[in-house]
């Protein structure tokens, strides 16, 4: 029976199919047909109303390529079979209508088909239902009522911790916990105990354990915080152990807070780097106090090698100090001024210039909270610093002076370098009241730092203290010397270096010193001496070697100087200003080629030499290398954009060479900058006038101008200075000490006599003998000399040494 029901529903080919498979496809389908449509009104209705693609009274077509049922809004339908004879997908076939398979397109409905109209957003439903009134009496709305009152209650809490009222800090913290406990057991009748807010019981169990602590209620706090610890729904509660720790070490139960310590370790993951150092140095303190020095330490050591900070470095110090190692001691004050002080320096608040809104801007943050955060941390830096060193400085070397000297040593090579002179300051005052020895030890630097420092009274009283306290001492006597060189009185100076020399035969910088000191009192031979005697103890000093040839430039000895200057220059081959001084003197002997090569070499090493610059460029010019000297004046030119001198030596190279055009353009540049110079308008005219340029005229005007402005200048010059001395004339009628001018007024010799432009038949060199100015003389007429190309005599203040006393060594 199923069987035959099922046969009637299936629908055999017809077997002139299998004769044509192609058969159907040249079906003509009336509804496809296009033409019609401008005529056709459902259509065309369709197209303008709002109803999108398909209206609502017009022929359907529900699918696609099957035979399709045209449905029409009075009901009549019309098969259309496709070429397939396939069945149409939702279409009504055998008086059956097969459901669609297709996804229903939005807002189409069945309804749709039955006449309704197109709504895909349900406007016709109407307007929403109001919100149903909130039940205050309901239970839930109760339990969130009571859960917004706990977290209130903390808040309290904290806020009053916060301002220092602990006990209502605490009174709150009871409360919160009091009606937490109710929330749980009301959240608990109601529902499941998933529910139940977690983090709302963790905090205010953790506010109660901390106002316990704050109350110094230990035993309190430690029962909370074990309620905590022991619940494993709180997944962090085991990082509580570090205030658990914290509330043992204050109770001095140092075991425990160890062993407590070392659990929160073991439950802090790695990530956590600084949460993990601070417990490490809990844990090193911890044992300081129980007298474990090693343990300690392996604590501190590992903290400097993974995040160094200054307490740490300071506790390391300490334990090395309790166990008496030296060398480690010497090593975590080395690690202790590498931690990093992270702070701006001063010069940040220093205003570079005078812009107003900059220097609102540093007068607002120069005292902010943040600047006094920075001095803070300066502020304990130094105080870190300097008591290490006065704990290891008497320990840590034979002698305190030595161990002191080691310390400051330190510091001046770190990052605290402006902390040296305050940390000798400081740690030298405290041992002022020490034995003699220590006392003169302690005066001879605190002298010596106020020296470098320029207070030459402080000095002088630290100098007296330290000869007073131990006479036999050399440094003491050496600085005393200083600060009496200092001053002037070279006898009296010399005298303290000898006394030094007496006690000290090796006493170097006493012997220095007094080597500089006959300089001064133009005892060169004695001064010689000196540093013969200095130079075979200390055979390779720069110093020594520079200060003997100096002496014999001074004898007028250059051979010596050279011989000397030549030993100096295979120590430090690299020093511009030997090199530049072994040229000048191979110059002075007439050795040109060996002193261009030490010229050249200096201005290798140092291409900003004036001097050197000068001579080089002379050189190339007495060698009719005129295009290589320009090299070297464009340099100075660059160095002294202000000073006309080298720019119009440029020019006059240009011309030199033949490059008349070159220099032409090089002259009006100069004029540009300097449109009132006299030399630059003489040297256009002479151009212009020689290649037959327009400008000649020009230039002619202008040349006049500044020379009847520059004559008038000389003039009032002139008659103001006539002036004033008749005035000093009057003043002092008769007076032997009248100064007369008989070579003219200052004004008359500096006038410069003006250079004569050449005749149209000269040819254009001819007038290279005269003189043109005496701001500037060209180097390169013919007959005119080149400049003095020798560098200046080196003053005692310009020596290698700069003439400084020598730094004192510490005692024995």
């Amino acid at each position: 029976m199923f069987h035959r029901k099922m046969m009637q529903n299936v629908h055999l080919a017809p077997e002139a199919d299998e004769d044509d498979l192609y058969s159907g496809y040249n079906d003509y389908n009336p509804t496809f047909d296009t033409e019609d449509l401008e005529n056709d009104v459902a259509f065309q209705q369709a197209a303008r109303t709002s109803h999108g693609r398909r209206p609502t009274v017009t022929d359907k077509i529900p699918g696609t390529s099957a035979s399709r049922t045209l449905v029409t809004g009075f009901g009549s339908k019309a098969t259309l079979t496709s070429s397939m004879g396939r069945p149409m997908t939702g279409a009504i076939q055998d008086g059956v209508a097969r459901p669609m398979t297709a996804v229903h397109a939005a807002g189409y409905t069945k309804a749709a088909m039955r006449g309704s109209s197109f709504d895909p957003l349900g406007q016709a439903r109407g307007p929403a239902p109001p919100l149903e009134m909130k039940n205050s009496d309901s239970s839930e709305e109760k339990i969130r009522q009571l859960e917004k009152k706990v977290n209130e209650l903390v808040e309290e809490s904290c806020i009053a911790n916060s301002c220092g009222d602990l006990k209502l800090a605490l009174e709150k913290a009871k409360e919160a916990g009091r009606k937490e406990r109710v929330l749980v057991r009301q959240r608990e009748q109601i529902a499941t105990p998933e529910n139940i807010n977690l983090d709302l019981t963790y905090s205010v169990l953790f506010n109660l354990a901390s106002q316990y602590a704050a109350n110094e209620m230990y035993a309190e706090a430690l029962n909370t915080y074990q309620v905590i610890v022991k619940n494993k729904m709180f997944s962090n509660g085991g990082r509580l152990k570090v205030n658990m720790g914290n509330i043992y070490l204050k109770q001095r139960n140092y075991s425990k807070a160890i062993k407590f310590y070392r659990m929160a370790l073991d439950q802090i993951p790695s990530v956590h780097k600084e949460m993990r150092i601070k417990i490490m140095q809990n844990i090193g303190i911890a044992f300081i106090k129980t007298g474990q020095y090693v343990d300690a330490i392996s604590s501190f050591e590992h903290i400097m090698s993974t995040s160094p900070n200054l307490k740490a470095g300071f506790n390391l110090i300490l334990c090395y100090f309790a166990i008496g190692n030296s060398e480690q001691m010497k090593k975590a004050f080395q690690k202790l001024i590498a931690v990093p002080l992270e702070v701006d320096y001063d010069d940040k608040y220093i205003s570079p210039n005078d812009d107003p809104h900059t220097n609102l801007l540093i007068e607002a943050i120069k005292n902010d909270s943040l600047r006094q955060i920075e001095r803070e941390r300066k502020s304990m830096a130094e105080e870190y610093i300097m008591t290490a060193a006065k704990l290891i400085a008497p320990v840590i070397e034979t002698s305190f002076a030595v161990g002191y000297d080691w310390c400051v040593e330190v510091v001046k090579a770190s990052h605290y370098v402006e902390l040296a002179n305050d940390l000798a300051l400081e740690t030298l005052k405290m041992f002022e009241k020490k034995d003699s020895r220590v006392k003169s030890a302690a005066a001879t630097n605190l002298s010596f730092l106020y020296y470098l420092e320029n207070e030459l009274t402080q000095a002088t009283n630290y100098a007296d203290l330290a000869v007073n306290s131990d006479r036999y001492n050399p440094a003491a006597l050496t600085n005393k010397g200083n600060t009496v060189f200092a001053n002037g009185d070279y006898e009296k100076a010399a005298e303290f270096y000898k006394e030094a020399l007496r006690n000290d035969s090796s006493c170097t910088e006493a012997l220095y010193n007094l080597g500089l000191t006959y300089k001064k009192l133009n005892r060169i031979d004695e001064a010689l001496d000196c540093f013969l005697k200095l130079h075979a103890i200390l055979r390779n000093s720069a110093q020594v070697l520079h200060q003997i040839a100096n002496i014999y430039e001074i004898m007028e000895d250059p051979s010596q100087a050279i011989e000397w200057l030549l030993q100096l220059i295979s120590i430090v081959p690299t020093d511009p200003h030997v090199l530049s001084k072994l040229g000048k003197l191979y110059d002075n002997e007439g050795d040109k080629s060996q002193a261009f090569h030490y010229y050249y070499e200096s201005y290798r090493y140092f291409p900003s030499n004036i001097e050197v610059i000068e001579w080089l460029g002379a050189y190339y010019i007495d060698t009719q290398f005129c295009e290589k000297a320009i090299e070297y004046f464009e340099r100075a030119a660059l160095i002294l954009p202000t000073q006309v001198k080298w720019q119009l030596m440029v020019a006059s190279c240009y011309r030199r060479s033949g490059n008349y055009q070159k220099a032409l353009e090089k002259y009006k540049v100069i004029h540009r900058k300097f449109p009132e110079n006299v030399e630059c308008l003489r040297f256009l005219v002479r151009l212009c006038t020689d290649m037959g340029l327009k400008e000649v005229q020009e230039y002619m005007t202008k040349l006049k101008k500044v020379e009847k402005l520059k004559e008038i200048r000389e003039q009032r010059i002139k008659s103001g200075r006539d002036g004033s001395a008749r005035s000093r004339r009057e003043a002092n009628a008769g007076g032997d000490s009248m100064r007369t001018y008989s070579g003219g007024t200052k004004g008359e010799r500096l006038s410069a006599k003006l250079k004569a432009l050449p005749g149209a038949s000269e040819p254009y060199e001819s007038s290279g003998s005269k003189e043109i100015d005496a701001s500037y003389v060209d180097p390169l007429g013919p007959q005119a000399e080149r400049p003095k190309t020798a560098a200046r005599k080196r003053t005692e203040e310009d020596d290698f040494a700069d003439e400084e006393l020598g730094e004192d060594l510490l005692p024995e």
